[in-house]
């Protein structure tokens, strides 16, 4: 299947993990020398230097996706592109929705059933709100 006119992805940009304890598991991380960007009781968002690779970590009080990969987009006209591109394809892609760090996105599945977000992130990368 090829689509016809998105640019197509540029780079996976993060990986989502879900945790049992948040508090452990944003201790681990930073144990490892990532940097905790965006920090909510129900999830968090670290990334390393400088590349910016992400890890989210989804709690147990997380409902609004489960573990996935993510592509990052620069332009959120590329997103809405490929979510067109996919729909058009007759792909079951969910709704694009913006989310309260500034990104925004639609999560699929790939034709393995594995979980994906096609995720626009602004040039200057979340806002910590840390």
């Amino acid at each position: 299947m090829a689509l016809n006119n998105s640019k197509g992805v540029n780079r996976i940009g993060h990986i989502a993990l879900k945790v049992k304890d948040l508090e452990r598991a944003k201790a681990f991380y930073r144990s490892l020398g990532m940097k905790l960007i965006w920090d909510a009781e129900d999830w968090c968002y670290f990334e390393t230097s400088p590349c910016k690779d992400g890890l989210a970590l989804l709690g147990p009080k997380y409902k609004a996706a489960g573990p996935h990969f993510a592509f990052h987009f620069d332009d959120k006209k590329d997103v809405q592109d490929i979510y067109n591109d996919l729909k058009d394809s007759g792909i079951n892609v969910g709704p694009i929705h913006e989310h309260r760090d500034g990104t925004a996105s639609f999560y699929m599945m790939d034709t393995e059933g594995n979980w994906l977000e096609m995720l626009y992130m602004p040039k200057g990368g979340i806002q910590s709100n840390v």
